[in-house]
């Protein structure tokens, strides 16, 4: 069996520029993807992060559950918040959802 001239050209190793342009959409969607949508996530994390860390006595937040409250006592791990008159609920830091109210420092608090 003879090959054709124009099968047997068609038929050479690919060049070094056909794969990198077939690599370009790829990455494209990559760097797309990353400043689109991972980033801004990970920003909107560390802010979070860094709003329920500075929760402090007077604030008043809501849990991941939906309780809201106000701070009476902050530990390192968690929070003592008031739910109610004379109803008080100990609460992981981890699971407050949001602080909706910042309360003025009181004095000769550490912030």
């Amino acid at each position: 069996m003879m090959a054709t001239p124009a099968f047997a050209q068609s038929a050479g190793a690919a060049g070094s520029g056909d794969i990198i342009m077939q690599m370009v959409p790829f990455i494209a969607m990559i760097a797309i993807f990353y400043f689109l949508l991972i980033r801004p996530q990970q920003r909107r994390a560390k802010e979070h992060k860094a709003k329920i860390e500075s929760v402090r006595r007077g604030d008043q937040i809501v849990t991941a559950g939906g309780i809201m409250g106000k701070v009476v006592k902050v530990n390192d791990a968690d929070v003592e918040i008031e739910i109610a008159e004379n109803v008080r609920v100990n609460v992981v830091k981890q699971t407050l959802a949001d602080v909706v109210s910042k309360s003025e420092p009181v004095k000769g608090e550490k912030s």
